[in-house]
């Protein structure tokens, strides 16, 4: 039994500093590859249609993608990251992590080569926000667009996803460690914790605001409405098709642009009971009254754009899915990290029980879409890795953790 306890003790020192390292010494960083990027461009000279289907309109290439934790935000910015290749848009990438130095707010000098004055077209890693600083990196015309999820479902994702980031979760006793959590969260829950946001309203911390308010403080109201004032469009997980027809109206993107596949997905869900969800929803109030804000704001739209005309276009996007599916996919479906024989199309895996699927590429593609599937199925380390950020920090610590980690 000290045997386990020492083990598990050095195991968390380890851990603490590799973390700590992690977080603050990569800002600092200088050195990395560099890599041709195109001038901004203004817009595409390539006609689509509207809302209206007799009305025509120029694709929106100048965007910012708040991307939140754990709400299909990979699975969009790997749509975005194909959308700027295909047309030579210039990325605004993180220098040495595949973050802007989360949990720190963002400033514009943690964007890799960044040089007072430098114009970029795309932003889409994640941060936690900082109005004044991003808008400092785009036009002036930039699309600002993001995503938020169910608290609850969220809570989920986040607590099984993260938990072996979060010291203070490892004493959590019993078999179901998120139904004890919820049933007794001040507890364990230390706001002062490593890592300790990931457990309270997570979505309210990633728009850069205090996460651990309580029901009734005015100052979530104010952000919901910050957040309504910078983001001219708010999408839902939950309904991820509808959001992205809803993207593709509002960016004026042809239906090609947003095929995907699911990436970033765990193995296993917890199904959640419907008092586990309440529980879920109260502890993240200030995420549950953000996200139902913005569910109403996105239901309208989609009342504006048209029940039948959505659910048309809805399919019409599956089955071009569908058809993708059949096309790149071994196997027809996402399968473990270790049935996945390529290895560089393994997803990051994170410590701990959760496992994140990938896919096997067909070794029969026709050699039209050969770059087009392997584009739709790279994880985000490697494809942002392609495009030259130099991730040998995030490289060290998978390293740590597979090899070290998973064996202790």
């Amino acid at each position: 039994m000290m045997r386990r306890v020492t083990k598990k003790l050095i195991l968390g020192i380890f851990v603490i500093c590799i973390m700590g390292f992690y977080c603050f010494v990569a800002p600092a960083l200088l050195a990395t590859h560099s890599v041709l990027l195109a001038a901004c461009a203004p817009n595409i000279q390539v006609w689509n249609k509207s809302i209206r289907e007799d009305v025509a309109c120029t694709p929106k290439v100048n965007l910012m993608f708040m991307k939140t934790h754990k709400t299909a935000s990979s699975t969009l910015m790997n749509i975005l990251l194909r959308f700027g290749e295909k047309h030579q848009l210039k990325f605004a990438l993180p220098d040495g992590r595949n973050d802007f130095s989360y949990p720190s707010s963002f400033f514009r000098t943690q964007v890799k080569s960044y040089q007072p004055g430098s114009c970029y077209n795309i932003v889409c890693n994640h941060m936690r926000f900082n109005a004044p600083e991003v808008k400092k990196l785009l036009p002036a015309d930039a699309f600002f667009f993001t995503i938020l999820r169910d608290p609850a479902e969220l809570f989920e994702s986040t607590f099984h996803y993260y938990k072996g980031y979060i010291p203070q979760t490892w004493r959590i006793p019993g078999e179901n460690q998120l139904k004890e959590f919820l049933a007794h969260p001040n507890r364990y829950f230390n706001p002062k914790g490593i890592n300790a946001f990931y457990l309270r309203n997570l979505q309210f911390f990633d728009f850069g605001f205090e996460n651990n308010l309580e029901a009734g403080d005015p100052r979530v109201q104010q952000g919901i409405e910050y957040v309504e004032k910078h983001f001219r469009l708010v999408l839902i997980s939950d309904y991820f098709d509808e959001s992205l027809i809803l993207l593709k109206d509002a960016l004026c993107w042809q239906m090609d642009d947003l095929l995907f596949f699911k990436l970033n997905a765990r193995n296993v869900t917890t199904l959640m009971s419907p008092e586990l969800k309440t529980q879920a929803r109260q502890w993240n109030d200030a995420d549950w009254q953000l996200y139902r804000h913005f569910n109403a704001t996105f239901w309208a739209r989609v009342e504006a754009y048209g029940r039948t005309r959505m659910e048309q276009h809805v399919r019409e996007l599956r089955g071009r899915n569908a058809e993708m599916e059949a096309i790149c996919i071994d196997g027809r479906g996402a399968v473990e990290a270790k049935d996945i024989t390529d290895r560089h199309m393994k997803p990051w895996q994170p410590i701990g029980k959760a496992s994140i699927l990938g896919y096997n590429l067909r070794t029969d593609i026709d050699q039209q879409y050969q770059e087009l599937c392997r584009k739709m199925l790279t994880p985000e380390i490697q494809y942002l890795t392609n495009l030259g950020v130099n991730l040998w920090i995030t490289r060290l610590w998978g390293w740590f953790k597979d090899s070290i980690v998973q064996f202790v």
